[in-house]
């Protein structure tokens, strides 16, 4: 009788909705009995590293979103990392006890160096709202949601990209289909409104790379 293969071990450094729904998928959908969620790195909105007056936390928001991803890792034992990324505590931790065969960012908001992106054998990914306009995209960046409503765009895609060193430039592994904007949606509308079909094109391409 063989035996099963080993779960696949991911990691994942994300916030807000597309965190939330990222990290739901792989602990509660289809994924869940394929893979095993070894770490979770998730923004900590009152520290100097991450910031309330960054990214998307520039925006209205509320405080269950603040800690959604923390609060769905503790209901599935998993402690959350809240502190900087960037530091040799967090590599031993990354190197010793998470021990990723993949990761996924989803509204992260650090930025992760070589030592990081470099280790998972199956890559360090990121979900990447643009539209299908060349790679890297026009909308590379910190705040494309902002950069599409100011362009007029109808619509929206989620990249699916490999991290390197640049910013949202690292070569790109799929897009996802469309998703189209209603009139005066706003940034945290978007990101509502397209963290779940981010969160299952994620898990339908991370699929594809089990055996």
């Amino acid at each position: 009788m063989s035996s099963l293969p080993p779960l696949l071990r991911v990691a994942v450094f994300g916030s807000f909705h597309r965190g939330f729904h990222v990290l739901s998928e792989l602990l509660k959908g289809p994924m869940a009995q394929r893979v095993r969620v070894v770490g979770v790195a998730t923004d900590d909105v009152d520290s100097d590293h991450v910031s309330r007056g960054r990214r998307v936390w520039a925006y209205p928001h509320s405080l269950a979103e603040e800690t959604m991803v923390e609060q769905l890792a503790l209901s599935h034992g998993i402690v959350p990392y809240k502190g900087r990324v960037k530091t040799d505590e967090f590599f031993h931790l990354f190197d010793q006890q998470w021990k990723p065969d993949l990761c996924i960012t989803a509204t992260f908001g650090q930025r992760i160096d070589a030592r990081l992106f470099e280790w998972p054998r199956l890559g360090f990914y990121n979900l990447h709202p643009c539209i299908d306009d060349g790679w890297p995209s026009h909308y590379a960046g910190p705040n494309p949601f902002q950069a599409l409503l100011d362009n007029g765009s109808d619509h929206v895609v989620i990249a699916m990209h490999q991290i390197d060193e640049g910013f949202d430039t690292g070569p790109l592994l799929a897009l996802s289909e469309k998703i189209y904007v209603p009139y005066g949606a706003t940034v945290v509308d978007l990101h509502k409104l397209t963290s779940p079909l981010a969160a299952k094109f994620f898990a339908r391409e991370l699929a594809k790379m089990l055996p």
